[in-house]
């Protein structure tokens, strides 16, 4: 099961920087693993990125990505989604991210 956690759309000035002439909406999702609920260990949650990209004639082309198990901590992952969010982060660059927050919490 997945549930809304927020969107944003990259504004237009950002949208000129790189030539684009269209409206692109990212939306993040958390993700609960449910055949987990009942689990000792449980609930472990995820996240999934998804980008539209509205184009001309009512076009659309989406990517996604996603995360299935990334940790038993829900609060964490609304960290992290919140901070996904606010940078804007596309589903391309998801792995990367969350690989360098994984190394960060490995350094404290």
């Amino acid at each position: 099961m997945k549930t809304f956690f927020g969107s944003t759309f990259i504004n237009k000035q950002e949208l000129e920087k790189e030539n684009t002439n269209y409206p692109i909406k990212i939306e993040y999702y958390k993700i609960i693993n449910e055949e987990d609920l009942n689990h000792k260990k449980g609930t472990k949650y995820g996240i999934q990125v998804i980008k539209t990209e509205y184009k001309e004639n009512n076009e659309a082309n989406m990517e996604e990505d996603s995360i299935r198990y990334l940790s038993n901590d829900e609060k964490k992952v609304n960290e992290i989604l919140e901070i996904l969010k606010s940078h804007k982060v596309t589903p391309i660059s998801l792995q990367d991210i969350i690989l360098d927050f994984s190394r960060e919490i490995l350094l404290l």
